[in-house]
């Protein structure tokens, strides 16, 4: 059994499953990368049914063993060999799952450094897997002396699959330890680097609208000065540390951080980090009460902006029920909204973008902007004010407004045959989706909507999505994608009075937009909102 022969043999087979296995995990290490390398996350996502994650590698294992145990038994006359010939079927079904899994992920897989350092540790954790398959398979041979065994010692090897989750999750835990070194230390020097720069910093947080007020305000502030923001939606450590080592610091007078937050402590990792000179809370709503578990959580977390921008600095603030109470004496508070300092009146919305007067305390400017939905006003009131306060003019502020163009998912407008399509795949949150709605209800023709529900609510998530539901009545036609949560936006849209016939749940975007390809016509309008990324799906 242990014959130098027979231990090349076991090596050189580990190796070959080793190089041939991990190739199914491509999928999973995708949705692992979405997950932020969460394995929490991530088990739960390969756990749903409708992934089918590990019914398809049961179902994999279950074809490599049936086939490998009929080759095996059919060549028993060969002797040894027969062990041998049960193994070609191996690579052949996991060729054909590779084949099938090869664009199921909507986001691919980034080859980072991290995922492939996970996938090597994922890779080397196959081999000791295998090794021991290998083993087991022969020491049973070994001691049983029968030919049917013997022929059958490989066997064992198909369970690889099945082990694939679970392999993975431990290749991601023992990089853990490496990748927190390794991004403290790239934190660490972003740090150092702002602590250096002379630029203004201002953080921006909220549980809405952080992306789009960040844009807004680098572009009225590109009106005087010279402005690096956070790029996309760039709102993490690691994000921002980015957005620092690739720039000169030196080229920029204002530096604006969008800043995220999933968990207790976020903030305040990013404004200890950033070290804001101003900020900007745009608001709050029960966005992430899953992660944080109530709503008085998130109203701590997102107010941690206040304790973490330095004092006497502007903190303008979307004033509404939760932001209200938050102790902001130590900046200089600029409330925006009815009755505030700083507020909008007569808006209108309408297909062609919003007209709106913005209130500046006694100075009232009249602006319009392209961008779609009423709630862009409140937008643009937070990016003004703030800019108002650092010393430009009611022309500068207008200019910029002017300026403004269109952020990327975020009810971006596109004409393609005679369509229009609304692109607000990134909108998450139960506001953006009313406004969402609103706009799409101005546009002339038909009117469909593609959307899977919205997610991380928490508690709220039924009951958001059955008010999403109720708000998608009148519309044309209402599609809905996937499993996620879209029963309850059925739910919802049919107890408010809509029907039967507008309405069609797919199990994929892809079957969506062969609908949507057989019936739109010339002057409709299809709104996508918020296509969900796959670690939802």
């Amino acid at each position: 059994m242990f014959t130098l022969p027979r231990i090349a043999e076991y090596i050189v087979l580990s190796l070959a499953l080793a190089a041939l296995m991990p190739l199914c995990s491509f999928k999973m290490l995708g949705a692992l990368q979405q997950a932020g390398y969460d394995g929490k996350t991530f088990s739960a996502w390969a756990k749903r049914k409708g992934n089918m994650v590990y019914s398809r590698l049961t179902l994999l294992a279950f074809l490599i063993a049936l086939s490998g145990a009929v080759l095996a038994v059919c060549f028993t006359f060969t002797g040894r060999w027969a062990a041998y010939i049960s193994l070609i079927p191996i690579p052949l079904f996991v060729g054909v799952y590779c084949y099938a899994d090869k664009r199921a992920l909507k986001v691919p897989l980034s080859g980072t450094r991290r995922a492939q350092r996970i996938y090597a540790l994922e890779t080397i954790a196959v081999f000791i897997a295998a090794a021991i398959l290998v083993l087991c398979g022969n020491a049973a041979a070994y001691y049983a002396d029968v030919a049917l065994v013997t022929a059958l010692r490989y066997l064992p090897l198909a369970l690889l699959p099945v082990l694939l989750p679970l392999l993975l999750r431990a290749a991601n835990r023992l990089d853990r330890p490496f990748s927190e070194r390794k991004n403290a230390k790239f934190v660490a020097s972003a740090r150092a680097k702002l602590s250096a720069s002379r630029c203004v910093k201002i953080g921006i947080t909220g549980s809405f609208g952080k992306t789009s007020v960040k844009n807004m305000l680098a572009d009225i502030l590109s009106v005087r000065w010279k402005v690096l923001k956070t790029p996309a939606s760039f709102n993490t450590p690691l994000g921002i540390a980015r957005t620092v080592a690739e720039n000169d610091l030196n080229d920029y007078e204002f530096f604006i951080a969008e800043m995220g937050a999933r968990h207790a402590g976020d903030i305040r990792e990013l404004c200890d980090l950033v070290r804001p000179d101003h900020c900007i809370l745009t608001g709050i709503c029960p966005q992430h009460l899953e992660t944080f578990g109530s709503i008085g959580a998130i109203v701590a977390e997102k107010g941690e902006i206040l304790s973490g921008t330095k004092e006497g600095g502007f903190a303008v603030i979307g004033k509404d029920d939760f932001t209200a109470s938050l102790d902001a004496s130590r900046l200089v508070r600029v409330d925006v909204g009815e009755r505030c300092e700083v507020s909008v009146s007569d808006v209108f919305a309408g297909a062609d973008g919003v007209s709106f007067k913005l209130a500046l305390g006694a100075i009232e400017v009249p602006l319009h902007t392209k961008l779609l939905g009423g709630h862009n006003a409140a937008n643009i009131a937070l990016a003004a004010a703030l800019a108002y306060r650092l010393g430009m003019t009611k022309e500068e502020i207008a200019e910029g407004v002017e300026r403004i163009g269109y952020i990327p998912h975020r009810l971006c407008p596109s004409r393609s045959g005679g369509v229009t399509i609304l692109d607000d795949s990134y909108n998450a949150n139960v506001r953006g989706a009313e406004e969402a709605v609103k706009v799409l209800r101005t546009f002339g023709g038909r009117k469909f909507v593609v959307t899977p529900g919205l997610v991380e609510l928490g508690v709220l998530e039924e009951e958001a999505n059955e008010a999403l539901g109720k708000n998608l009545v009148g519309l044309d036609r209402v599609i809905l994608v996937g499993a996620t949560l879209v029963q309850c936006v059925k739910r919802g849209y049919l107890a408010a009075g809509g029907t039967e016939e507008a309405l069609v749940v797919v199990p994929t975007l892809a079957k969506a937009q062969e609908i949507l390809s057989a019936e739109l016509a010339e002057g409709d309008t299809v709104l996508f909102l918020n296509d969900l990324p796959d670690i939802y799906n």
